[in-house]
């Protein structure tokens, strides 16, 4: 019985542990990157070979960016009355393919989950304190994922942020609970953000 050569084997293994990646698409991409031309695989795998290397996070919002502070700090055209907080940067490209949200980011890089161990002391959410003493952030809004734990994420920040006087709202539920930000399409997250609700 013939066997998968090892070097494809091990390549579809890897691609496999990507998400939304399952055993057929990691061996159709597989396939597909053993019949692309050289240069195109070369390109590739210097891309990733540098990704980590060449990004860093911005020490402001926590986004990943090639520079410190990240092009959306910095962008003096940016609301900085208004902060949008997420779970992960890749919430912020959906976000920003809306057109609708003008202000800042601030990224938690995850939700609380007690049951695997992570709690407030394991995201961003201390940094995002000190952002709202200035006095300059009028609103944030919470745009965690509608699954239990990015309710009970959005829930905890709202606790330490109502007493700070910065008014709290959250994305409109136009997203299918259990869904996530980065696999919505762009209306439904334009009207979400239109239709944010106190929180």
């Amino acid at each position: 019985m013939a066997t998968t050569a090892e070097p494809i084997a091990r390549l579809v293994r890897a691609l496999g542990k990507l998400p939304g990646m399952g055993p057929k698409s990691a061996q159709r991409l597989a396939y597909h990157l053993l019949l692309s031309p050289d240069a195109e695989i070369e390109e590739l795998a210097t891309s990733l070979l540098s990704l980590k290397g060449s990004l860093v996070f911005c020490s402001r919002c926590f986004n990943v960016a090639d520079r410190d502070p990240c092009s959306i700090c910095v962008d003096p055209q940016r609301d900085r009355t208004v902060i949008c907080v997420v779970e992960r940067p890749s919430d912020i490209p959906p976000l920003e393919r809306t057109a609708k949200f003008e202000g800042l980011y601030h990224v938690l890089h995850g939700s609380l989950r007690p049951t695997r161990g992570i709690g407030p002391d394991d995201l961003r959410i201390r940094e995002l304190v000190p952002r709202l003493r200035s006095g300059e952030v009028k609103e944030v809004i919470l745009a965690t994922n509608p699954t239990v734990e990015g309710e009970a994420t959005a829930m905890y920040i709202r606790q330490l942020v109502e007493p700070l006087g910065v008014r709290v709202t959250k994305l409109a539920r136009g997203l299918p609970y259990g869904a996530e930000l980065e696999y919505a399409d762009d209306m439904t997250l334009g009207q979400a953000i239109n239709s944010r609700q106190e929180f």
